[in-house]
């Protein structure tokens, strides 16, 4: 693991646990938790959340955490998730393996799995497979639009060994605070001070970058008006926020329906990268309810 993977895992696991100390469980919703969608062990377990009482098939989010493909597990995406499902959904929120010790693309065929698993047990945990959501943010924003552009476009989905489950209709997603061309040089724009996004490329992708590979990274070349319907949000002090607009004025573009929108103002420090998921922000309550109004102009009922 490069150093700056090494520092982003210690920082934000310490950022990550501050947060979230006086949070509490939610009393109305029901968390069925570390359940296995694959062999992997820990890595390979996912968390499924809904409201207490549910009768009948929910709409679905699926849930990609973030963490600069060298960090995160589902449990520092348990308070977002379950306001989420607070609302009417089922949300599947999971953990894959990271960076530097598996290698693109295994992330993304481990979040296939993960849409098996849900197409496999739709009726035993109130999942409606033909309403499915996803977000995802930072990292996993990337892997969001990634496994959308494959899902979409079927020529691009030939280049990966796996199949999309054809039971999983993904009717919209967002992408929070994230990143949309990799593998080459990144911006200075898309660096947090202290931070080159070089180095967790590198964890991710490793440091040869043959044809091949960057052919399966190429996901702006393979984005078409088939690309789910797309939410797409930033903040004042996020540090990626450079890369919203022109991912959103490149989806409108294409013909996709999207919209984005920016949060916090010059001066609300808190307003940072992936502020949506701090359950104390009334921020992310709001930014979080915009995303669900998003989706719903897309569920089919």
């Amino acid at each position: 693991m490069s150093f700056t993977g090494f520092m982003f895992r210690l920082l934000a696991g310490y950022g990550d646990k501050k947060r979230d100390k006086k949070l509490k469980a939610p009393e109305d919703v029901t968390a069925l938790k570390d359940i296995a969608y694959a062999g992997g062990g820990k890595y390979n377990l996912l968390d499924v959340y809904y409201p207490k009482g549910a009768s009948g098939k929910l709409p679905v989010i699926v849930s990609i955490h973030g963490g600069g493909y060298v960090y995160g597990t589902k449990e520092v995406y348990y308070h977002y998730g379950t306001y989420l499902a607070s609302r009417g959904y089922t949300v599947v929120n999971f953990n894959y393996h990271l960076a530097p010790k598996a290698k693109f693309p295994a992330q993304l065929g481990e979040i296939n799995q993960v849409f098996a698993w849900v197409a496999a047990n739709a009726d035993k945990f109130h999942m409606d497979t033909e309403n499915v959501f996803v977000v995802g943010d930072s990292a996993g924003a990337q892997l969001n639009s990634h496994y959308a552009a494959i899902y979409s476009n079927p020529e691009f989905a030939a280049k990966f060994d796996f199949t999309v489950p054809k039971e999983i209709k993904i009717r919209a997603i967002a992408l929070n605070c994230g990143m949309y061309k990799i593998g080459g040089p990144a911006d200075k724009e898309a660096n947090a001070p202290g931070m080159n996004t070089d180095d967790l490329m590198n964890d991710y992708l490793g440091k040869e970058r043959p044809k091949e590979l960057m052919e399966r990274l190429d996901v702006l070349g393979n984005i078409t008006s088939a690309f789910p319907p797309s939410f797409i949000m930033t903040a004042e002090y996020d540090f990626l926020k450079a890369n919203a607009e022109p991912m959103y004025k490149f989806l409108k573009e294409k013909g996709v329906p999207c919209e984005w929108k920016k949060y916090g103002e010059e001066g609300q420090k808190h307003m940072a990268h992936v502020f949506h998921v701090n359950m104390n922000l009334d921020e992310a309550r709001q930014c979080n309810q915009d995303e669900i109004a998003f989706f719903k102009k897309y569920e089919v009922r």
